[in-house]
């Protein structure tokens, strides 16, 4: 009986080991499409600068104006930490450890895009839209009006919903369209280029993939069904 068990794990063994490298080899993919995908977008964006400013700015009303102008006042990160302070109240409240983790890393992805977008603002000064300059890149550093690249809204707004998306995915997916608002309401004032606003997406999906890869992807309930199933197929075994 011990040969036959042992003869029955050499069997089971090698099963294990080729789902665990076609696991790894299916993430490849998917993150080299991501790459693929997200440099296609950013060199669209770049492209499109100045086509979607003069849109925007042949588009101009008072009352789409003023919305706007509430969406980008609300859309800043301090909403967004409070936001995610009163969400980590209630599940403190309900003694939800799960939700707990996942809005405290909400706040760090949100933190992480926040340091990264000051750090490229200072480094890669870009004027905004709004301002009537034939120089467009480069500046005075610490002057708002040259800290269009990256958006630092979008960013921060991308991160923390992000993390959202990867966890909870239905979740995440209904607040999706705040971020797009927000970088929306950027260009529409004058504040960020397209391309600044894509930019600063893609900055927070990274910010938030890492994060959650980190700190989430290995829970027990952050596992697929696929890999729910499969794990509990291992123990049956």
């Amino acid at each position: 009986m011990r040969i036959a068990d042992f003869k029955s794990a050499l069997k089971i063994a090698p099963a294990k080991t080729d789902g665990n490298l076609f696991v790894k080899r299916a993430a490849v993919f998917y993150w080299l499409i991501g790459i693929v995908i997200a440099a296609i977008a950013i060199a669209t964006a770049f492209y499109f600068d100045d086509t979607v400013r003069d849109f925007i700015a042949q588009h101009q009303n008072p009352m789409t104006r003023n919305f706007m102008r509430n969406v980008s006042l609300y859309g800043d990160w301090p909403s967004h930490l409070a936001l995610g302070f009163l969400l980590l109240g209630i599940a403190w409240r309900r003694q939800s450890k799960k939700w707990m983790r996942i809005v405290l890393s909400m706040l760090m992805a949100m933190a992480i895009a926040g340091v990264a977008g000051t750090v490229i603002k200072r480094t890669i000064p870009r004027a905004r839209p709004s301002v009537k300059s034939e120089l467009r890149w480069g500046g005075p550093r610490f002057s708002t009006k040259y800290n269009a690249f990256p958006s630092g809204h979008v960013g921060a707004s991308t991160a923390f919903f992000g993390v959202l998306i990867f966890a909870r995915r239905r979740v995440g997916l209904v607040c999706l369209p705040i971020p797009i608002l927000i970088g929306l309401s950027r260009m529409y004032l004058g504040a960020h280029y397209l391309s600044d606003v894509v930019c600063a997406a893609v900055l927070g999906i990274v910010c938030s993939a890492a994060v959650w890869r980190f700190f989430l992807a290995h829970r027990p309930w952050a596992t697929s069904k696929i890999e729910a199933n499969e794990q509990e197929q291992e123990q049956g075994l």
